[in-house]
Order: structure tokens, then sequence, then C-alpha cells
């Protein structure tokens, strides 16, 4: 297909500067949304060890909601059954004074309730970890701090990154159309770098580029879904309210009177045959519209949760009030709408979907990094014959920096942070505000590094520190079989050891592309800003002939 110069020399500046606008905050968000594909898993490696409680029968069931309500107050106005419990939840039932708001409450504590084997309710006040929530938030804020009204102005800012990132994939589709067929497989390797990254980066970006589109669009109605559901009420809805709890009988307002849980939760099972309830929410039960929302799960269906699709019910007479988030009744807008949430969440299909984003996810970072790479190539000086090096223009040298120090900085800052979540546990009064503080630390520190040393001499150096952070991650688990008395734990469970074998195998990944990174700078083209004086680059391994070619 033939497409005119002129309108070709248009797409390439538009997908080069919108992708160098947004690409380094959408790295963040790619790598942290790939991690959010195993978020309960990395929550269940970094909790510590407490009793699981086992299957409860019908009768303990009831018997520990109706406790509960009677002894804590604050769980009338919400609290959780939950059906299926893991490492990070033990308790089949838990609860905190008031609603959780969108913002991330470093000091939210959180009651935990259980029957001790004479049947006794007991209770006790925990902090539980919020690693996968931090994780989810850099997914979704790009770490950028700071709020803008009632939502984290990172959201904003990623939202503005998704409308660029959309140009970005229509502009380089429109690049590629010439040669599309010719070069779609194309890996030349050789003395020309620069041809094989733009290779690399084209044949990530048109075999990915249906879950791109999915994803950038997405993004974008979740960053301004206030502004479109603002704009709905107004032009749509006028002065009927947009959402309203469904509504049934009135509650009572005396918890006594709540119908028995086990058969609320028998109702669920038989409304949605086929799927598995995972936890039910208890909300505002002493007011005039009590409910309960029952998650439900069935990987062979799209829905409108992270992981569950939900039921709402009335918790004092077991009423259906809404089907319409349940895959298999759901309404004509709920059917819309639910793949929209479950083709950006990834869930569906089971863990070989979640294999399969997390991929597209560390792929999707390696589009934005490469991208960068190729701009700051493609914009410096060229060394003329038999004259010395030419200096690099400084904004090509500041944004390589920048593409190294924060990059690598938010690799190096999430395996900080998990590592600091066992290592740390004993001694941090609070562990979740250790954990954002151990990012943050880390992450500036390698923004910081990159600009001191330059590109050339950061790049290995922190690819080196990312290796080792995440060899890190299951030399801890086998230190804390091996030494119990260090105070720290290693679950056996899969979800658990998936954890410290991803990092290892990414460990791997990392060591070699630290080793492909210092050779380069060390017998690279000396006009490249990826080239460095051999001295400075004294990693991974055996030292090599200083040699370099123009």
């Amino acid at each position: 297909m033939k497409v005119r110069s002129d309108i070709l020399r248009i797409y390439q500046s538009l997908h080069t500067w919108t992708g160098i606008c947004a690409g380094i905050l959408l790295f963040i968000g790619f790598f942290g949304g790939a991690l959010t594909m195993f978020k309960h898993p990395l929550e269940r490696w970094v909790s510590a060890p407490s009793a699981v409680a086992g299957a409860l029968a019908p009768q303990q069931v009831d018997t520990v909601v109706r406790d509960v309500l009677a002894a804590h107050p604050a769980a009338r106005e919400e609290f959780t059954l939950h059906v299926l419990r893991h490492e990070n939840n033990p308790a089949p039932v838990t609860w905190s004074a008031g609603h959780a708001g969108r913002d991330i409450d470093l000091d939210a504590m959180r009651w935990q309730g259980m029957l001790d084997a004479q049947g006794r309710l007991v209770a006790q006040e925990v902090r539980p970890s919020l690693f996968g929530e931090l994780v989810d938030m850099l997914h979704r804020t790009g770490g950028i701090p700071g709020t803008l009204g009632d939502e984290y102005l990172g959201v904003y800012l990623m939202g503005v990154a998704g409308v660029l990132y959309f140009l970005a994939l229509v502009s380089g589709v429109i690049l590629l159309l010439p040669t599309l067929v010719k070069d779609f497989f194309a890996l030349r390797k050789g003395k020309n770098r620069k041809r094989f990254w733009l290779d690399a980066h084209n044949v990530i970006g048109i075999a990915s580029l249906p879950f791109h589109i999915v994803i950038s669009l997405t993004v974008i109605v979740f960053a301004f879904h206030d502004q479109f559901y603002g704009s709905l009420q107004q032009v749509v809805y006028g002065e009927k309210k947009m959402w309203m709890r469904p509504a049934g009988t009135p509650g009572p307002g005396d918890v006594a009177k709540l119908a028995p849980a086990s058969e609320l939760l028998r109702r669920a099972q038989l409304e949605a045959p086929g799927f598995e309830v995972t936890d039910m929410l208890f909300m505002d039960l002493e007011s005039p519209r009590p409910l309960v929302r029952v998650g439900i799960a069935n990987e062979d269906y799209v829905v409108r949760g992270a992981v569950s699709g939900y039921l709402l019910m009335d918790p004092y007479n077991g009423e259906v009030l809404n089907t319409s988030m349940l895959p298999t009744k759901s309404d004509t807008w709920s059917s819309i709408v639910a793949p929209f949430f479950s083709l950006h969440f990834g869930s569906y299909g089971g863990d070989w979907i979640r294999w399969a984003y997390f991929a597209f996810g560390l792929s999707g970072a390696f589009l934005f990094y490469s991208g960068n790479l190729l701009w700051v190539e493609k914009r410096r000086k060229n060394q003329l014959r038999d004259q010395a090096p030419p200096e690099q223009p400084r904004r090509t040298a500041l944004l390589a920096a920048a593409t190294v120090g924060i990059c690598l900085g938010s690799v190096a800052g999430v395996a900080g942070a998990l590592l600091a979540a066992k290592w740390l546990h004993a001694s941090a009064g609070n562990l979740n505000a250790a954990l954002m503080t151990s990012y943050y630390l880390v992450f500036l520190a390698c923004v910081a590094w990159a600009f001191w040393r330059g590109a050339a001499r950061a790049a290995p150096e922190l690819l080196a520190l990312c290796a080792l952070a995440g060899f890190a991650i299951p030399a801890t688990s086998l230190l804390a079989r091996l030494l119990p008395s260090l105070g720290m734990w290693a679950h056996g469970s899969m979800g658990a050891l998936g954890v410290d074998l991803a990092a290892l195998a990414l460990a791997l990944l990392l060591a070699w592309a630290a080793r492909l990174a210092a050779r380069r700078a060390r017998s690279g083209p000396v006009d490249s800003v990826w080239a460095a004086p051999a001295a400075a680059v004294a990693l991974p391994g055996p030292a090599q002939p200083l040699e370099r070619r123009a």
C-alpha cells in the first residue's frame, strides 16, 4: 500500500511527539498493570502468616456474623463475609469503621472476626498489607502524588497520556502501512542497532495492537469517568438520579432480624448456578436501604469487577434486587459495559489470560522504552571521519537519562517495596507507610543516579540493580525457610511460589539486559548517547578490549 510522503511525515511527527510526551508515564502504568494481573498472589506473598480459618458449616457462618454484629456496632455500617480465604485474608469476617474512599489510607486498621475451638467469637484489629493496592495505584497514577478534587492528579494525567497513546497507535499503524507485509516479522541484526530496535518496536506494536487499542480507550474512560457520568446525568437523565440503590423493602433496622448469612449464600448460589461465590459485602444494615453485594466468579464469563461479577440482594428477606452485573442475567446496558471492564482487567479466561496480559503489559512497557531510545538515536550527532566525537544535544542526553532513571527506577522501586514487606516487618511501626517510603526512596535515588551518571553509565548499573532486587525476592523466601530466626516467612501456596519464580525469571532477563547495555557502553559507537568511557563501566562480566567502531 502506498502513502504519500508528505502524509507520512505528518504522521511520523505525530507518532514521535505523542509517544515521547506520554511514553515514560505509560511505561510505569503498563509495568504496574502487568503486576496487577497477580495482585492477589503478591498480597499473599507479603502477608504475615496467620492461621487460615477452615471451611465453616452453615451454622458457624450464621454464628460468627451474628456475634460480630452484636459485639461490634461499627460492622453494621459495612462488613465482608469471605467465602474464599487465603493467606492475606484468613478470617471469615472483616470490617472497619466507616466506608473506604478512593485514596489509600496507609494508617487504616481492619478488624478480623473468627470462631475459636469452643465456637466463641475472637476479634482482633490488624493493619492489612496494602501492597497490592499500592501497585494498583502506581498503575493508575504513574506514581504521581497529589489529588485534584476527589481523584488522584495522576489519574487525570494518565487519561491525557491515554489520548496521546491512542494517537500514537493510529499514526504508527499508518507509518507501517507501506512496508507492513514485508517488514512485519523482520528483526534485522547487524551493525545498525537502531534498525534492530526499530524492528523490535514495530513487531511488538503491531502484534499487540488490539490489546493496546482496548487499553488506550478504557484508560481514557476510567480516568474521566466522573466527567462522562456527569455529562450523561445532565444530557440523558436530567433531574432523575443516574445511580440509585435498588428499592427493596426498607430494613427494620434491627440486625437481629437479618436473614441468616448461610441462607443468603444459598439463595445467591441458586440465582447464579455455575458461579462460585467469593464474598458477601453487607452495607448500611441499619439504614432505609440495606444491601448485600455478592461477589460471584466464573472464568468463562466477562464480568464487571477485576475478578468477579456481582449480585445485589436484600439482607433482611433475601430478595434478589439486581442481576444486571450477573453475566447470565445482565441487561443490555450492562452487557455493553461489562466487556470494557473485563477486557481492561483481564478478568476472563483464567490464569492463561492473566499470563497473556502480564506478557502484554511488559511488552507494552518495552514499547514505550524502546520508542524513547529510538528518538534519542535518531537525533544524535554522527561522528565525522577523522574527527573527535561530537557533543550530543543536551535534550537527547536529558531524555535518555530520564528514560533510564524513571523507567528502571519504577521497576527497582516496586522490587524494593516488595522486599521491605518482609525485611521491615518486625521493625516498621506502620508497614504500609514503610512500603510507600521504600518505593519512592529507591525510585528517586535511581532518577538522581541516572542524571548524575548519564544514561550510558547508569543504564547497565540500574539494570543490574533491578536484577539484584529480583534475585533477592526468591532469596528472601529461601532465607525465611532456612533461618526462621530472622522473623520472616515463606508461604508454600502456589500463588506465593509463583511470585518467587516470576521474580527469578525477570531477574535473569534483566541481568542479560544489563550485560548487553554494559557491552554497548564499552564498545558501541563513540558518537552515541549510550557510549561511555570504558573505565566507568565495570559490570557485568570480565573486561573486554576497548575497541570502538565509528
